[in-house]
């Protein structure tokens, strides 16, 4: 039996990781069309421009703010009218997932810099394109990963907190998952089994947020980095990307992208459903107590979402509750990973009773366990 792992090509992390920004892009090309996110556009081009230097042409473009084909196809054109052969994404996971695509099907080399560790994009082989108004549309799979990461976590420190826990939520499901695969025989995103390599990595991972995410959390709130802060960044960028990627995934991913089909999802972040979904793959696996509930004990720890109206579903119907079961069990969806035979009906059944669980934990009049 083949395993396959795949990794970026290189990994730079630090504080002033952003200075030698024009020095490893210079080993990848030298004419760079660089995307950013309206933020990045706004409030760092000072700093992409002194990283870049004098050496290497570039031009800054502003992601429209959604990965969708639309959005592609219009920066393809831009790189082609300036004879671009680097692409270079800087800020969040949609505008890495979109730099990522562009270099792929414009055939150019990428390098990828997050602004925030909100999810496990930047080192993936993968961008999820989504409709313009942002509805869940395809997985593009890339023949490999970015040819360069560079992580600045003074940077990622500035950001708010919020997207550092949304990070870790989309992190922590990362070893259930990849363990979902490994026990099953299931197939990770190159289509053979993971390596021994990724799914310790996903075990690492899953190590690193319950030892350090609680302090990682208070360090971006004071906009520090401390040595727990460097861990979190690395085990939500890195240490997850690896181990989702070459290690599989399984029904939370689906159950997350169930979820978007509903409207008032949108403003949340990837890692809050993400959240979500992980839990309501604990009662969809019949996974034991004490593994529920490490589960809804460090994502409350935390801050991330454990009922449906933390997400923005709050009173939602029964019938809204099977069109996100149904999307979730959609053709080529990674809940067909299971081992047992999934369905809609199952699936709207874990989704009441971890609702049902989580509204439990946040009243203090309810002390009844599941």
């Amino acid at each position: 039996m083949l395993s396959t792992a795949i990794f970026p090509g290189r990994y730079v992390q630090g504080e002033q990781a952003i200075s030698v920004l024009g020095k490893e892009t210079s080993r990848q090309g030298k004419n760079a069309l660089i995307l950013c996110d309206p933020y990045v556009y706004m409030n760092l081009l000072d700093e992409i421009h002194l990283g870049m230097g004098e050496d290497i042409e570039y031009h800054i473009q502003k992601f429209s703010g959604e990965c969708s084909n639309q959005e592609i196809n219009r920066l393809k054109l831009i790189a082609k009218k300036q004879n671009c052969d680097v692409i270079i994404g800087v800020g969040g996971g949609k505008t890495l997932d979109t730099a990522k695509a562009v270099a792929y099907l414009y055939g150019t080399k990428s390098v990828i810099v997050p602004t925030i560790a909100s999810t496990d994009a930047p080192c993936s082989a993968l961008s999820v394109i989504y409709t313009p108004d942002g509805h869940f549309n395809q997985y593009l799979l890339l023949p490999q990963s970015p040819d360069v990461v560079i992580v600045d976590t003074q940077l990622i420190a500035e950001a708010p907190a919020r997207f550092l826990v949304s990070g870790m939520g989309d992190a922590f499901a990362t070893w259930f998952e990849a363990e979902d695969c490994r026990r099953k025989g299931g197939k990770n995103m190159t289509g053979n089994a993971g390596s021994m390599t990724a799914y310790y990595m996903a075990k690492l991972c899953h190590d690193t947020l319950l030892e350090y995410g609680k302090m990682a959390k208070t360090s971006c709130e004071q906009h520090v980095v401390i040595p727990a802060f460097d861990c979190i960044v690395e085990a939500n960028i890195l240490l997850s990307g690896i181990g989702y990627e070459s290690g599989g995934l399984a029904a939370a991913h689906a159950i997350h992208n169930g979820l978007t089909v509903m409207e008032p999802t949108h403003q949340f972040w990837h890692g809050e459903k993400m959240a979500i979904g992980l839990q309501v793959m604990m009662f969809l696996e019949d996974r034991p107590a004490s593994q529920i509930d490490r589960v809804f004990d460090f994502c409350q720890s935390i801050g991330l979402p454990i009922r449906l109206t933390d997400i923005g579903l709050e009173d939602i119907s029964d019938e809204d509750l099977m069109h996100i079961a149904k999307a979730a069990c959609a053709d080529g969806e990674t809940i067909h990973t299971e081992a047992t035979e999934v369905s809609p009906a199952g699936v709207f059944a874990a989704l009441k009773f971890a609702n049902s669980e989580g509204e439990r934990r946040k009243s203090p009049t309810l002390k009844n366990r599941f």
